[in-house]
């Protein structure tokens, strides 16, 4: 029996989902999941290095680089051939501490999302 596959953590869903030609065919479509999402993110966007981006996500580097190198695949068919891409499933959970940011590369860090400071 396989291993069961460990939960991503991830910062919040991303706001908008659909991306690619406005004109194509649902068929014609490929799909990133929301952990892919996340590495993307927090590696090309908040420059991580896939280790600081494995702590934040609660898995192994190598697992990183894997989500990593698969996502950056279906960016690169979306974007060469012309397809429709969707941001949506995957193995993931939601950040559980929501009143404070997750890390460096948390989604509401510094963004006005976090409570306010002891004392306001």
């Amino acid at each position: 029996m396989p291993r069961p596959r460990k939960w991503r953590t991830v910062c919040c869903l991303p706001e908008t989902i659909e991306f690619g030609p406005s004109n194509q065919l649902i068929n014609d479509s490929v799909v990133l999941t929301v952990d892919q999402y996340e590495t993307i993110r927090l590696i090309d966007l908040e420059n991580l290095t896939q280790e600081e981006c494995a702590e934040q996500m609660n898995v192994a580097r190598t697992t990183v680089q894997g989500i990593y190198d698969e996502a950056r695949k279906i960016i690169a068919d979306a974007i060469v051939n012309g397809k429709t891409m969707r941001i949506e499933g995957g193995s993931f959970k939601l950040c559980e501490d929501h009143t404070r940011p997750c890390g460096r590369g948390c989604n509401r860090y510094g963004r006005g999302q976090m409570i306010k400071k002891i004392g306001e």
